[in-house]
């Protein structure tokens, strides 16, 4: 049985940091999303769709997607349309309207809704009315759960002033999250984003004034100007605002991969003794100020349902990053939006044009999927449970999955003691423990699981660890 993880985390020596920041998938699923295939097409996705009546209920989580930004942000790897026109948001909900009456004609069992995220691109892009038409889209086709649902969206401030803010709280949002990313001046000219620390706390002040439950703030460190005496004043005012959730994201810059990063001048990158200083000063720093490590790069205060959810051992991981509700189905809407429906991931398809494309054909604007096997499940749920609990129950997989842990893994567990010897995991006849020290490294920890990396020894395009 699974107890409660530990939350304490220690720094590892910036030798071991070095050692094992490689690059890596952030796993918000396993097999991770390039390991897609286009053989699970929309008929196989509304398949699983019609199947979902024939196993014991499940409630919903719902993922929509919200292309549009005002501006580019450089730094940004999202998938996202850059337009002023919202014209064009208007065009995109009717697209969704076709989505949804699709995805329900197939879609058999518990529409109960517990948890509705709206992320982008930047949501926020939508006006108040447009807000409005989605929200009544989304109750006529889903019974939303006003009273345990977990409804949350991104928005960036200065988009979404208190006006709109009070509006979301009456559409029944309770979680919203706060794109800052760094309050210097010479940082945000560097990155294109311009924002206000009096902007970002008129937003937050009236989040709480509208009696939202959780509010997160996501940062980013590593980004052109940045030192550790800048991010330092940044955290000064992070924490003057106290939100419940912070999410410390690394810059990865990866100019041949995303073309808004071509517009940073790397000579301004900071080195990456200092990028490490910087990491390792925000987690001292968050940690003594009384946040919860959940993992990777989210911290969380004590009495938010994020920690709670990790004390209680169901915490989970999606596509949306670390989630409270494990047992749902989860229903992607919208351009590169992903679905897990029982042991099938489907994405739609990732370019507007398509996207529109098969929905005006009458289709599911399904492109890419994967069902998993046997073993996929297996290494899912051991990959998981170190991402989400830092420890793995031999036990426990082996009466979920019918195996002898030993045997079936023992390439893997003679891959860990590279691990163990370093401190960073600990291995006995019942549990795989990451360390205290090991936690920031967690991601290479999982890789040892990953059938994929294993078989497929060529350079991925992932981003580094650290």
């Amino acid at each position: 049985m699974l107890t409660a993880a530990p939350t304490d985390v220690t720094l590892p020596e910036p030798e071991l940091l070095r050692r094992f920041d490689v690059p890596g998938p952030r796993y918000t699923s396993y097999p991770t999303a390039d390991r897609f295939v286009e053989a699970f097409d929309a008929a196989a996705h509304a398949q699983w769709l019609a199947r979902r009546g024939q196993v014991p209920a499940a409630p919903l989580s719902l993922y929509v997607h919200i292309p549009f930004c005002n501006t580019v942000c450089y730094y940004c790897a999202c998938n996202k349309v850059v337009t002023r026109d919202h014209g064009r948001a208007a065009d995109y909900l009717q697209a969704l309207a076709q989505e949804i009456a699709l995805v329900c004609r197939h879609l058999t069992g518990v529409r109960r809704v517990e948890q509705l995220h709206l992320g982008g691109g930047t949501p926020s892009f939508l006006t108040i009315e447009q807000l409005q038409q989605l929200m009544a889209l989304l109750a006529g086709h889903f019974e939303l759960d006003a009273a345990r649902g977990e409804f949350s969206i991104e928005v960036d401030p200065r988009s979404c002033g208190p006006q709109k803010v009070r509006a979301l709280a009456q559409l029944g949002f309770n979680r919203i999250s706060v794109g800052v990313q760094d309050f210097e001046p010479a940082v945000q000219r560097a990155v294109n984003r311009l924002q206000s620390f009096e902007t970002t706390a008129a937003t937050i002040d009236a989040a709480r004034a509208a009696g939202f439950r959780s509010i997160n703030l996501d940062l980013i460190y590593g980004l052109p100007g940045q030192s550790r005496a800048t991010f330092a004043r940044t955290l000064d005012r992070v924490l003057a605002l106290a939100p419940e959730r912070i999410a410390l994201y690394h810059y990865a810059h990866l100019p041949e991969r995303f073309k808004p990063q071509r517009r940073i001048d790397a000579r301004l990158l900071p080195s990456p003794q200092e990028k490490m200083g910087i990491m390792r000063d925000a987690i001292v720093r968050l940690t003594a100020a009384g946040y919860h490590y959940i993992g990777m790069d989210h911290f969380a205060k004590a009495s938010d349902d994020l920690a709670r959810a990790q004390m209680t051992g169901r915490l989970h991981r999606n596509f949306q990053g670390y989630s409270t509700r494990p047992e749902c189905d989860l229903l992607g809407l919208g351009v590169s939006a992903i679905s897990k429906i029982g042991p099938t991931y489907a994405q739609n398809a990732r370019e507007l044009p398509e996207y529109y494309d098969r929905l005006k054909n009458g289709l599911l604007p399904t492109a890419r999927g994967v069902q998993l096997d046997r073993d996929d499940l297996a290494r899912r749920a051991v990959i998981m449970a170190l991402m989400c609990h830092f420890r793995v129950s031999k036990e426990a997989i082996e009466t979920a999955h019918l195996l002898n842990f030993d045997d079936y893994f023992a390439r893997e567990l003679a891959a860990l003691q590279a691990f163990v010897e370093a401190g960073l995991v600990t291995v006995d006849a019942e549990w795989i423990s990451v360390t205290a020290k090991g936690k920031l490294l967690v991601r290479a920890i999982a890789m040892v699981f990953d059938r994929y990396l294993q078989q497929d020894q060529r350079a991925r395009r992932y981003s580094r660890i650290i």
